[in-house]
């Protein structure tokens, strides 16, 4: 296997900070191209590949801030993109200082997503994650804030962007009672769909489906109405 810092990313290049001004289009081929090279990186060198697309999605939201996004195009190509780089970087065999400096890349990069892109990395927080003791950690880390943000006297004026991240964290975790009980039941349709995932997990039911096919449109919707 390769020293990350060794190999030479093509894609680093073109994805700087307003790469594309406001056409979508190179964008979506750019980051085709990206997602590929990632990809063929990863038959022969998984460590590597994992960190080039950690690499990548650091650099996507930068790139694409300017970019006209009314559309739709931009966001349904980073829902892709990132789906399938969590995919890699959850499968690749790293050892857990590794992974841990991944996911801590990974979380300075989604607090700092202001349009947002990369939005739905949260959702799959737990699956980065891969073990269950690490997304504990990441759960508790996350919970007090997201129990206030989910409080009567808060949740009116206030959110928090890793409530998502804090809930996938537990449900990696094996916590399901700990989301039914963080989750109002009067909430909006995306966090309750965690609890509902939860109940079934504690019946030993197959979760709901739905998660990738919803956090898409809620991000494509955030692309929409920013």
């Amino acid at each position: 296997m390769s020293p990350p810092g060794s190999h030479k990313w093509e894609f680093k290049a073109r994805f700087r900070r307003h790469a594309f001004g406001w056409r979508s289009q190179p964008a979506i081929l750019r980051i085709r191209e990206a997602v590929r090279e990632i990809r063929k990186v990863s038959h022969q060198d998984p460590i590597l590949a994992a960190d080039g697309a950690v690499a990548f999605l650091e650099r996507l939201s930068p790139a694409l801030e300017q970019i006209d996004s009314s559309s739709g195009a931009i966001g349904t190509a980073v829902n892709k993109a990132v789906r399938e780089l969590v995919k890699i970087i959850a499968a690749a065999p790293a050892d857990p200082a590794t992974r841990d400096r991944w996911l801590e890349r990974l979380w300075t990069a989604h607090e700092e997503d202001d349009i947002p892109y990369i939005e739905t990395l949260a959702d799959y927080w737990g699956d980065l994650c891969v073990s269950k003791e690490t997304a504990s950690r990441w759960a508790d880390r996350l919970i007090g804030t997201t129990r206030l943000a989910f409080s009567p006297e808060h949740r009116a004026n206030s959110s928090f962007d890793g409530s998502i991240a804090c809930l996938s964290s537990l449900f990696q975790a094996g916590r399901y009672a700990e989301i039914i009980d963080l989750v109002p039941d009067d909430t909006i349709w995306y966090y309750w769909e965690w609890a509902e995932r939860a109940r079934a997990a504690l019946a030993g039911e197959d979760p709901p489906g739905r998660i990738i096919q919803l956090s898409s449109a809620r991000n494509w919707s955030n692309q929409v109405n920013p």
